[in-house]
């Protein structure tokens, strides 16, 4: 299953589960996402030609970021864009997929866990974010799963 996490007209997130399969390629991203995700899919033999990536100059204004969840059990707490008010939260799980494109977003362990992170760079340190209060334990709200 594929889900899109939308807060007015931004797109917070995009959650691809463990359990997504679909044969062929598909990008699961707007062409003007800094960050692009796909899903690929495709059968014993078939070859993905030598290519190399041309440099193309890019702007990034906002940092975007995948997490893979190797292992354990995460609860993602999404917030609203500017305002920074609490949405909703999606419990994550080993092998889901989550594209964190706007608002803002914390995790919470609810098992020891893995996670892969990948986002663009350079990383500019303390000014690369905003760190603001987490949700209430007793607000938590979670959304289609």
């Amino acid at each position: 299953m594929i889900e899109k996490i939308v807060y007015k007209d931004a797109l917070l997130a995009i959650c691809v589960r463990k359990n997504f399969s679909r044969d062929g390629i598909h990008f699961l991203t707007p062409d003007a996402f800094s960050q692009q995700l796909g899903y690929m899919k495709r059968p014993r033999g078939y070859a993905i030609a030598p290519h190399d990536h041309n440099p193309v100059p890019r702007t990034i204004e906002w940092t975007q970021e995948v997490l893979l969840i190797k292992s354990g059990k995460v609860r993602l707490d999404l917030y609203a864009p500017e305002s920074r008010e609490y949405q909703e939260s999606r419990i994550l799980e080993a092998g889901d997929v989550v594209l964190l494109a706007h608002g803002g977003h914390g995790l919470v362990m609810l098992e020891e866990s893995e996670i892969i992170e990948v986002k663009q760079g350079p990383y500019a340190g303390e000014s690369d974010k905003t760190r603001f209060a987490p949700v209430d334990e007793t607000r938590i709200v979670y959304g289609k799963e």
